[in-house]
């Protein structure tokens, strides 16, 4: 790889391309859980020590967001210390900013519900553009004062907060599992048991499953029923606990990938296939491609093979799409991606844009409201606008590999979530 500036003088990373891959490799820790734990952590009555946790952008807002309010977090190379206030929020004169990231703004909507006073949560220009209603609706109904301001169901929100009444609240599972997942874990501090209906079929249920499986490693229990009905007691508290951070089973799939793409061999270690993320289940995509995929106690590996086009429902795995359409383009057939609607209020509009940069590098494409039809075409050099989206870097770094003359611009924006990510990629290359 190599590093120079484009005549805008931003930076922007040239990729490689390299022959066949033979690695092992150790899944970053992953951003989902660090987050949600932050949350709970930050909760509990007493000290939790987070282990192994993943330090990037996003999870640094969430720090600085719970800091801002009170919680003391000592931080020791990967490994955190929450003093956890057993549900007291401070009150902070400053708007809290949450730049683009989706978890810290939601989570913390909720969490700063049970606090006493004016919060103000704000993000980046395109966090305002994205919706946050059903999250909002969902408050209102519990009891809370939230509001988008100055535009209705947009950040910034406004939090008159006086703790959350709890009850009955019905919400749409349609848009995002962070909502429910926000009033989940803020919810055995309500005055009263909170009862969650979801109309229509629940988004990224993998990650409410995350969501639940550290509310019970805290000691909060959850009643649920086919993912349409939750019920949470009311008043508890989380116990203070030790919680070691597994590895991140999104980002590991560009490892997968590459290895898929250029015939190579990747072991990927701390990556558990019984683990509860659901893009952990991108290996077995990627065998019904055609890959001979191996996994272990605590690794899988994939090795490379002739690749047919399949169809995918990846309505529980929103953030493998690009990964998968990049692989797509050197399948041989047709891949069918379905049931990403939801996909358009992330970083970026993840069909529009993708498809736009597929289109760039020659790919065949067809989009729609919720879905993607990708096939190889006559792939030649481009320059990759990635939207500021941290997906869009790295998933086509991977097409570079394979592809000569991939330019990816803005490279910092993997910051969000894999900070090192070009270092690990760089790695991949052989020693001279």
């Amino acid at each position: 790889m190599q590093n120079r500036l484009n005549t805008a003088s931003s930076m922007e990373i040239e990729i490689k391309p390299l022959s066949k891959i033979d690695a092992v490799v150790q899944a970053p820790s992953s951003k989902s859980y660090t987050n949600r734990a932050l949350i709970i952590a930050s909760l509990a009555d007493g000290i939790s020590y987070l282990e192994e946790c993943l330090f990037s952008d996003d999870t640094k807002l969430m720090i600085e967001a719970l800091q801002q309010v009170g919680i003391a977090i000592p931080i020791e190379d990967q490994n955190i210390t929450v003093m956890g206030r057993a549900g007291r929020i401070g009150l902070t004169g400053n708007r809290i900013f949450a730049g683009n990231a989706g978890t810290t703004l939601r989570f913390l909507a909720c969490f700063l519900s049970l606090g006493h006073g004016r919060y103000v949560l704000d993000g980046n220009e395109r966090m305002r553009q994205r919706p946050i209603q059903d999250l909002l609706d969902g408050l209102k109904q519990l009891g809370v004062k939230a509001y988008g301001e100055p535009k209705e169901g947009y950040p910034p929100v406004v939090i008159e907060a006086d703790g959350i009444a709890g009850g009955k609240v019905v919400m749409s599972g349609e848009n995002s599992s962070q909502y429910l997942s926000g009033i989940l874990m803020a919810a055995p501090y309500a005055q009263k048991a909170i009862e969650i209906e979801i109309k229509g079929s629940l988004v990224s249920r993998p990650y409410v499953d995350m969501t639940l499986s550290i509310m019970k490693s805290f000691g909060v229990d959850v009643i649920q029923d086919q993912y349409k009905f939750f019920k949470v007691d009311a008043p508890q508290k989380y116990k203070p606990s030790y919680y070691k951070i597994e590895g991140d089973a999104s980002n590991a799939s560009y490892y997968f990938a590459a290895a898929a793409i250029t015939g190579g061999k990747v072991r990927v270690t701390n990556l558990s296939h019984e683990s509860k993320q659901g893009d952990i289940h991108f290996v077995d995509l990627l065998a019904q491609m055609g890959c001979n995929v191996q996994k272990g106690p605590d690794w899988i590996e994939v090795s490379g093979q002739f690749l047919k086009g399949i169809e995918a429902d990846l309505r529980d795995m929103p953030d493998i799409v690009q990964t998968l359409a990049i692989v797509a383009l050197f399948a041989k057939g047709k891949t069918v991606i379905k049931n990403i609607e939801h996909l358009k209020i992330k970083e970026t509009d993840r069909i529009r844009d993708l498809a736009a940069e597929l289109q760039k590098i020659g790919a065949n494409v067809e989009a729609g409201e919720d879905y993607l039809i990708v096939s190889g075409g006559n792939l030649r050099p481009a320059r990759i606008e990635t939207y500021k989206d941290h997906r869009m870097a790295m998933s086509f770094a991977v097409a570079g590999l394979k592809i000569p003359g991939i330019l990816v611009q803005d490279p910092s924006c993997v910051e969000k979530s894999f900070p090192d990510f070009w270092t690990r990629l760089e790695a991949l290359y052989p020693q001279t």
